[in-house]
């Protein structure tokens, strides 16, 4: 295999940002697209110098120059797209949220492993330097054991009901959109809580607009995480332990810096190095993995994320909120 050959399935703005990351992975290259419309194939693939320019996601899960497929499309469509994907033979990073919800990500998991297939959650915060960097210097007790994570991801959204955001039909609220980011990070930390607690506003289209998420663990440990997708925060991470501290004062979930302070110590301020727009690290993974022959990542398990998805499915059952695909 001398490069990974990808196709994007999808043309939307998160299409884009993987193509441009992709260009900085030298092992890999872009050799197809997929989209509803010829029109929309072919103004994605003039933009990135794409050769194979497909008008139906079907065409593209059975182009035989693809290795893997990088699925792009709005929540809803996540599971179809990747089962179809892996029964033509692909392998898969499915763009977070992995599905809408754990009964979907089952399935979706389920067929991959009966077949054999790669699959991986495009988690791409997990993947990130600085993410991998902090991690290992917790693993190693440089901050003592963590008793308390506070995350924010919330931003300011137009209500624009027909759009992703605001749009039951599509999987639209803040939770799937960007809670995922503060949970993935803190069940990565600190694995499974004992207890979970929660409050959230559910606006006028019926999502999930605002919400604060509490989670606990057998050593008393406490994650506290704002969500939002009508207010702005920093979004920042606090991760306090008995022998120290990490910050990161703003933008966590993209490439940054971060501070730690421990004990006795003056505070260091570590820059990890980064190359590309970050989205480059996710798809090294996935190489890594097809290489060496790997059908998961062993940095973002399907279990886990099969975890999280069950987690925030108790969440929106606390709040009352279904989406139109789940009713019976």
């Amino acid at each position: 295999m001398e490069k990974i050959r990808w196709g994007i399935l999808g043309t939307g703005r998160i299409a884009g940002d993987f193509a441009i990351g992709l260009a900085a992975v030298e092992d890999a290259e872009i050799v197809a697209v997929g989209s509803r419309t010829q029109e929309s194939a072919d103004a994605f693939a003039a933009r990135f110098d794409i050769a194979h320019r497909h008008a139906s996601y079907d065409a593209l899960a059975a182009d035989p120059d693809v290795d893997i497929i990088y699925i792009a499309t709005p929540h809803s469509l996540h599971k179809d797209n990747t089962i179809s994907c892996l029964r033509a033979g692909k392998g898969v990073l499915c763009e977070k949220p992995f599905a809408i919800n754990s009964l979907e990500a089952q399935e979706m998991i389920e067929y991959a492993r009966a077949h054999g297939r790669f699959l991986m959650e495009a988690m791409w915060t997990r993947y990130l330097p600085h993410i991998r960097e902090m991690a290992r210097r917790i693993e190693d007790g440089q901050i003592g054991e963590i008793r308390l994570i506070q995350a924010d991801f919330c931003y300011r959204a137009q209500v624009i009901p027909e759009r992703r955001t605001f749009n039951p039909a599509l999987g639209g609220g803040a939770l799937l959109d960007v809670g995922v980011y503060p949970i993935s990070l803190v069940y990565h930390l600190l694995g499974e809580p004992v207890r979970i607690a929660s409050l959230a506003h559910l606006g006028e289209t019926g999502v999930d607009e605002l919400a604060g998420i509490l989670f606990q663990y057998d050593d008393g440990a406490l994650a506290v995480m704002t969500t939002a997708i009508r207010a702005n925060t920093p979004h920042a991470v606090v991760i306090s332990g008995t022998q120290g501290q990490i910050q990161i004062p703003e933008r966590w979930w993209s490439p940054a810096r971060f501070t730690i302070s421990r004990d006795g110590h003056e505070p260091e301020t570590v820059n990890a190095t980064t190359v590309g727009n970050g989205w480059n690290y996710e798809a090294a993974e996935c190489g890594r993995c097809l290489r060496e022959g790997l059908t998961e990542s062993p940095l973002m398990p399907l279990d886990e994320t099969l975890a999280i998805m069950r987690l925030m499915d108790r969440l929106r059952s606390d709040w009352g909120l279904q989406y139109p695909m789940e009713e019976l």
